[in-house]
């Protein structure tokens, strides 16, 4: 790096003596910041005194794909709902303290046959977002993952009023009908199942009935919501693809992204076809699925994983990326860091984003490394913005 590549003009902010992970390399140096974008990139010593990050990384701000926390917030425990502003403001803040500069909010659509999930009530989560969007009060930047069940009455209803109103960005095709996808195995069902606090006798009740209506619904959801997204140009994703025939049909709806495929078959399967794959990172982090799927480290030493998400935990995230190039022979800091930042960006049309680059917006994240090599968040800027 050779110093100016660009001139600047505005107010310009200095970040100095960091180590800036690159798309292909680390490099000590510094990087100038200018009306929300990147103006200059420099290695060894700043043209003048900035913030001083003693030797800490700077990597660009992460983009979450998947994540299921925010339902976790407006609906801590059974039969409780949390105030919809007051959650997605909790939400947001822990989004932005794990490095996550741009999030899908994965809001899911559709009501399960035994009366969980939270149906209609996705528009009082979609409208919080919409009013701390307004006030200026959020520190990342939020789009909108629509989790599609497919087996479900109301999920076409749902899903068609809520694009009528809401920019999306992602639709997942998902499938939970007990004993086929991610839950193959009946008695790991019956495990997550059992989260919800209600009765075996209560599960079992439901899982009968998702069963019997589970075939007949997806057969008229599945191709009503692909129509749906390819007519809006929203890209789409398939949830748990488990066998060839899966991705066969994952390939003949355009689907762009395979979200935790469950067999390596299907992994492969989909590499082969195009289709960009994600795995989850706490998945990658514990060493497996603990639905007793496919091992997130399995496929990355295959070469099969351009995506990690944070799923249900978002401090894993950055925490898979660090770990990564320990655990995956042939990968570097740089290209574990691009499971989270510029592939998920590029696989949702965002190509301003995701790398340390001339002109890119500047959502960046300062990153030390704790005991045992834990990565620790000690500043995010989101568009030249320090929010953390």
């Amino acid at each position: 790096m050779n110093g100016v590549t660009n001139p600047m003009s505005g107010r310009t902010e200095i970040i100095e003596n960091a180590r800036l992970v690159l798309a292909d390399h680390v490099e000590t140096g510094w990087l100038a910041m200018a009306e929300g974008r990147i103006a200059e990139i420099g290695s060894g010593r700043a043209p003048e005194r900035g913030l001083d990050l003693h030797g800490d990384f700077l990597i660009p701000g992460l983009v979450e794909l998947h994540t299921d926390h925010l339902e976790s917030h407006y609906a801590p425990r059974p039969g409780v709902r949390w105030h919809p502003l007051g959650s997605v403001l909790a939400y947001d803040a822990q989004m932005a303290a794990s490095g996550i500069t741009t999030v899908f909010d994965s809001l899911r659509a559709g009501s399960d046959p035994d009366g969980s999930g939270l149906g209609p009530e996705l528009e009082a989560l979609a409208a919080a977002i919409a009013e701390a969007r307004a006030q200026g009060l959020l520190r990342v930047e939020h789009r909108t993952h629509l989790r599609c069940e497919l087996p479900s009455t109301d999920v076409i209803d749902t899903v068609e009023a809520f694009v009528a109103r809401y920019a999306v960005g992602l639709i997942s095709l998902m499938d939970h009908t007990p004993g086929q996808r991610q839950f193959r195995d009946i008695a790991k069902y019956y495990q997550y199942a059992g989260r919800s606090g209600r009765s075996l006798e209560a599960i079992q009740a439901g899982t009968a009935l998702k069963i019997e209506q589970g075939r007949a619904l997806n057969s008229v959801n599945r191709p009503a919501l692909v129509a749906l997204a390819q007519g809006r140009g929203i890209p789409l994703a398939s949830h748990d693809d488990t066998t060839l025939d899966d991705v066969a049909l994952s390939q003949s709806e355009r689907v762009a992204l395979a979200e935790f495929p469950t067999t390596r078959e299907a992994a492969e399967a989909s590499h082969q076809a195009g289709i960009t794959v994600m795995m989850g990172a706490p998945n990658l982090i514990r060493g497996g699925s603990h639905s007793g799927n496919v091992a997130a480290l399995d496929l990355a030493e295959a070469g099969l994983l351009h995506i990690l998400s944070s799923d249900y935990v978002p401090a894993s995230l950055l925490m898979a990326a660090f770990q990564m190039p320990e655990r995956v022979p042939g990968i570097d800091l740089s290209a574990a860091l691009a499971t989270v930042t510029v592939n998920p960006a590029r696989a949702t049309g965002l190509d301003d984003r995701g790398r340390i680059g001339i002109g890119l917006r500047a959502d960046l994240v300062r990153v030390r490394l704790a005991q045992q090599g834990i990565p620790v968040v000690r500043q995010v800027w989101r568009a030249g913005e320090r929010v953390v």
